[in-house]
């Protein structure tokens, strides 16, 4: 089985040395094409405007100058002999749970492997503690990557559809379990805008995230990570809200 490893928080991000041993547990055809800097909240964003540049760190290791998107399209079109059988993105260092999904590079990385065809996987691993930079626990993701992953390899996906994985923030031997949820909702109010003047005396904005209001029901990805369960979420590319399309058709 060749696997295609990706990410959004780097090349040299310690998520991604996690995926990479997870990964080993299947396969020796590993591939690694990541974003060679972070690219946090990019979504499924494209580079249109500026060369794509690539970068060979070894055998079957490649860092892109550009978006998630962009490393997997780099590796499907250009640099892999042939297709993966599987691509897994992650492990992103935080939690890609509820609207997250829209703006995760993590996410959107599968997302491109599930529109080219191939059997596509997300990671996250939650950490409680603000501020925590790279020094944030894998010990969930990496003890329990291999039991999540393995009955994903021949689960039969839809077509353009990608499983969504998010590791709770607790030690390895207290998570609980794994739930299949779906994806919860926050209130928009957990967004805070921090502001201030750099030293030339020009106002500057940096988005953070404050508190968030989660969903009231307890079976969505939310709450499973919050009861200390793995969050297994599948997630699929047909944005047609159908219920609304005869409503619309009887306007027109």
């Amino acid at each position: 089985m060749r696997i295609l490893l990706t990410n959004d928080d780097g090349y040299h991000a310690p998520g991604l040395k996690v995926l990479e041993e997870i990964a080993a547990r299947f396969s020796d055809d590993i591939w690694v094409v990541a974003p060679a800097e972070e690219q946090s909240g990019a979504g499924h964003s494209l580079t249109l405007t500026r060369p794509i540049r690539v970068r060979r760190h070894g055998e079957r290791r490649f860092a892109v100058a550009g978006t998630p998107t962009d490393a997997v399209m780099m590796a499907l079109a250009r640099l892999m002999p042939e297709r993966p059988d599987l691509i897994l993105s992650g492990v992103n260092r935080g939690a890609n749970l509820a609207e997250d999904v829209t703006y995760s590079g993590t996410v959107s990385a599968a997302m491109e492997g599930a529109l080219a065809g191939v059997r596509a996987i997300a990671l996250s691993q939650v950490y409680a503690r603000e501020g925590a930079g790279d020094d944030v626990p894998f010990a969930a993701a990496r003890a329990w990557g291999e039991r999540v992953l393995r009955p994903l390899l021949d689960a039969p996906l839809a077509p353009r559809t990608l499983v969504n994985i998010n590791f709770p923030a607790r030690p390895a031997e207290d998570v609980r379990g794994v739930r299949v949820v779906g994806q919860g909702l926050r209130d928009y109010g957990r967004l805070k805008i921090v502001s201030n003047r750099d030293p030339r005396g020009y106002e500057y904005h940096w988005f953070a995230l404050g508190p968030s209001i989660a969903t009231p029901a307890h079976d969505t990805d939310l709450e499973a990570v919050q009861d200390g369960f793995i969050a297994v979420t599948p997630l699929h590319l047909d944005l047609t809200h159908r219920e609304s399309l005869d409503m619309l058709r009887a306007i027109y």
